[in-house]
């Protein structure tokens, strides 16, 4: 490719929307232009990344034996109604109407489509396993779009369905991609985790999240540096840090606390550490029969975990309850609730470490005041016990292998065993050996296409712009000749070395623009190619050439008979 016939229109300041480093450069470098809120038109530059991932995924995905197909973008509603997710996944998906008044979606994800084309074409176990493979635009109407291609609305989106016969079938396939996965996400050339997660509104049984390691990810990844246990926050097992609760050695006493609402200020009040503290929140569930409060308590220095708290028993459809449902379950407002002595009975879940805790401060449901010297059985009955918090950094490992340690991410992919979520609501049978119907075991499988690239710079960057890996770089090789336009010996080795680089299979750029030296090179450290040349007249007159990689701060000279076996190199390495 020559930058003439090329299309590049960098930026040297991102507009003032733009929020985090990738957002920033990538409109600087000319990759991306906002359309609409959360909408980008990916501009050629960005294209050719879009399109290079994309040929890693296939090559991995075919590779594991997955086939490819094309679904819809717009889906029809009665698919998701058969599984209840028309109702269930709320303003995110955007619904639409043809001019029959039918209603569609536009597809969020596409596992009623895949369950309903399997369940018409699959019958009989001879046929088991398979998995259905795609690369589709995706469109979910977030409330707050942002970080560019972080958070958009529409982005495209890698998702596989494998479709087996059993439990076992189905954890064998979902091994296969997840091996696939690891596969990819090295060929990408990017650091990354992968982490037992939640599966959300997806539902199954099991699945892993695979993350960009980077500090501006909004995932707060929990794993072991001694072992090989990781996983998401929202699913990290939380380990009780009280052993065995020890017996009452302290009088409940009703003690003034005039104006201390938060644990940190009433610890600090009566001189106590705050670990000694047990904070209450208060949750609401809707009921047929009337509403239920709940009453969950967490040690002081802790955090809920909400995922955790849903999957409480009776917790399902949790909302935190309003300031008047809590003063009249109370009688009193939030900052001076406790479990002792509410105003009308509520449920109550101790999260594993309060549950062993002894002689510990709490809310006295009354303003100003707060128990202290609180015990089990004593001056409350049991609560449920649930792991309900937010792992923190030195908690010991679940494993039992060490202690934890926490680092931030970004979710680019995700692997899901289903089940039969979605074959058991669609009827998606096949028939068994003995000609009985059976319903098939499902795994999904997403990999975020456009959401690799903001991944990927904002895990290289520099104050100079993009460092592309450069398996995905969307160039590999530029080439940067002083005075093209002006110096015939110049022009005629930067073509010469182009069309060799070319014929070897390196895909180059040569800038033919006649760009001053400055402005050229500072426009492709902000594109970020990993591989520079420079042809310079000086050089020539040397037997040498520049070769700078992006990420070094200085050039080397390179004999020019020795240049397309140096680049072959690099390349290689």
């Amino acid at each position: 490719m020559r930058a003439s016939r090329f299309f590049i229109s960098t930026l040297k300041e991102a507009p003032s929307d733009a929020e985090i480093i990738s957002h920033k450069l990538m409109l600087r470098a000319g990759m991306i232009k906002r359309l609409g809120s959360g909408i980008y038109n990916y501009m050629p530059m960005g294209l050719r990344v879009i399109r290079k991932v994309e040929a890693i995924v296939r090559e991995e995905m075919n590779r594991a034996g997955a086939v490819e197909l094309l679904m819809p973008l717009v889906q029809p509603a009665e698919l998701w109604q058969e599984t209840g997710r028309w109702d269930k996944m709320g303003p995110e998906m955007m619904r639409v109407k043809d001019r029959h008044g039918r209603d569609y979606a536009i597809q969020p994800t596409s596992e009623e489509v895949v369950t309903d084309l399997v369940r018409t074409e699959i019958k009989s176990y001879r046929q088991l396993p398979v998995n259905f493979y795609h690369i589709q635009t995706k469109f979910r109407d977030e409330r707050r779009p942002r970080f560019g291609l972080m958070r958009g609305r529409e982005f495209t989106m890698k998702d596989a369905y494998s479709f087996d016969r059993n439990v076992e079938g189905m954890q064998q396939s979902y091994r296969i991609m997840y091996d696939a996965y690891v596969r990819i996400f090295n060929r990408f050339g990017l650091q990354f985790r992968a982490v037992a997660a939640d599966n959300g509104a997806i539902g199954g049984s099991g699945s892993h999240e695979f993350h960009v390691i980077a500090d501006t990810g909004e995932d707060a990844l929990v794993y072991c540096p001694s072992s090989d246990y990781a996983a998401n926050i929202e699913a990290a097992d939380a380990l009780p840090l009280i052993s065995m609760r020890a017996p009452a050695a302290q009088p409940l006493v009703k003690t003034p606390t005039p104006e201390k609402s938060k644990c940190e200020d009433v610890a600090a009040l009566l001189g106590l550490p705050l670990t000694r503290t047990v904070k209450s929140i208060v949750l609401a569930v809707e009921k047929n029969e009337g509403k239920e409060i709940w009453l969950l308590l967490l040690r002081g220095d802790h955090e809920l975990n909400e995922v955790k708290a849903g999957k409480v028993p009776g917790l399902g459809e949790y909302r935190f309850a309003s300031e008047s449902e809590i003063f009249e379950w109370f009688g009193t407002k939030p900052g001076y609730l406790g479990p002792i002595n509410t105003k009308k009975p509520v449920k109550i879940v101790a999260d594993r470490t309060v549950a062993n805790m002894s002689d510990f401060v709490c809310g006295a449901n009354e303003e100003d005041f707060h128990y202290t010297g609180a015990n089990w059985v004593r001056d409350m009955p049991e609560p449920v016990v649930a792991d309900i918090r937010n792992v923190v950094e030195g908690d010991a490992s679940p494993d039992g292998k060490g202690t934890l340690a926490i680092q931030r991410g970004i979710e680019v992919g995700h692997v899901f065993q289903l089940g039969d979520r979605y074959s058991r609501d669609m009827k998606a049978t096949y028939l068994d050996e003995g000609g009985k119907p059976q319903l098939m075991q499902m795994g999904c499988y997403g990999i975020g296409i456009t959401r690799i690239l903001g991944a990927a710079i904002e895990q290289n960057f520099d104050d100079k712009g993009i460092i592309w890996p450069a398996s995905i770089a969307p160039f590999e090789v530029v080439l940067c000749p002083m005075g093209y336009d002006r110096n015939e010996a110049v022009k005629a080795e930067a073509d010469k070395l182009y069309d060799g680089l070319v014929a070897n299979g390196v895909d180059v750029i040569l800038d033919d623009r006649g760009e001053r030296p400055g402005a050229m090179f500072a426009d492709w450290e902000l594109i970020g190619v990993p591989h520079r040349i420079v042809i310079g007249d000086r050089g020539l007159k040397e037997g040498a050439l520049e070769y700078q990689g992006r990420r070094e701060t200085s050039p080397t000279p390179v004999p020019i008979s020795q240049i397309g076996e140096f680049i072959r190199a690099k390349l290689a390495g």
